[in-house]
């Protein structure tokens, strides 16, 4: 539960003193031993503490997922996979998976999408990255608009889509092999540009440090870069400028 409807349950009478003082008792963090969950990230920062699942023991990651949703009311999990998504799917009913993006999420009801961010791949082998971004920044709540497999190769496909990606307060230009993908955009324009490159590519690709490489020394203004496959850092700095935007 949220600090402000905590606060409002107290003023109406619908909640005690006392019920409100044992909701806040945790804060700003509940040590659970293998694991201290930041409650009191989502007042501080504007956004709940997220999981990352991959390498995590089967017991700590249901108990945090479980633990989490208890007290936020939603969680999002990154990098799961399927059977990772079945425990905690057992101990969160709510919870529900998403193998492209490899995203475990659980919330209660549909959240307002406010704005707009342009989530853009290169190629569809892009689209695992994206689609953690986009679906991140949806989480958070934003509203995204899914430009996928324009990559340079074939620029009149990105070219075709230019009125859509300039509508946008924030975009998202995910990318592998040479990465070049976050330059065209961010020359055609005027909002920020957040790039993602990805390990999709050849040898010389070198798991991505190649379009790494290439998005940092980019010679076009107002980009900025993310590390490799990095989908859910896009999808959050993306919604942070999509929430100036709004305001």
């Amino acid at each position: 539960m949220e600090i402000k409807e905590l606060l409002r349950q107290v003023q109406s009478g619908e909640m005690s003193l006392e019920a409100a003082e044992s909701r806040l008792k945790d804060l700003p963090y509940e040590d659970l031993g293998f694991a201290k969950l930041d409650l009191h990230r989502k007042l501080r920062s504007g956004f709940p503490e997220t999981v990352f699942c991959q390498g995590k023991p089967d017991e700590y990651l249901v108990e945090i997922f479980k633990r989490l949703y208890e007290r936020n009311g939603e969680v999002l999990g990154t990098r799961a996979d399927e059977r990772q998504y079945e425990l905690v799917k057992a101990a969160v009913p709510q919870a529900v998976y998403d193998p492209v993006s490899r995203i475990i999420k659980a919330e209660q009801g549909e959240k307002k999408k406010t704005g707009c961010i342009a989530v853009c791949s290169g190629g569809t082998a892009d689209i695992p990255v994206a689609e953690e971004a986009a679906q991140t920044a949806e989480f958070f709540g934003s509203y995204v608009d899914r430009i996928y497999d324009v990559g340079v190769a074939g620029i009149h496909r990105l070219l075709a889509q230019r009125e859509r990606i300039q509508k946008a307060n924030c975009v998202v230009a995910v990318a592998g092999m040479e990465g070049a993908l976050g330059t065209v955009i961010a020359g055609l324009v005027e909002n920020p540009v957040i790039a993602v490159p990805t390990s999709v590519g050849y040898g010389a690709n070198f798991k991505g440090l190649s379009a790494l490489l290439t998005m940092i020394n980019s010679c076009a203004n107002g980009i900025s870069v993310v590390n490799i496959d990095n989908g859910y850092g896009a999808g959050y700095l993306s919604t942070q400028i999509n929430r100036l935007a709004v305001k």
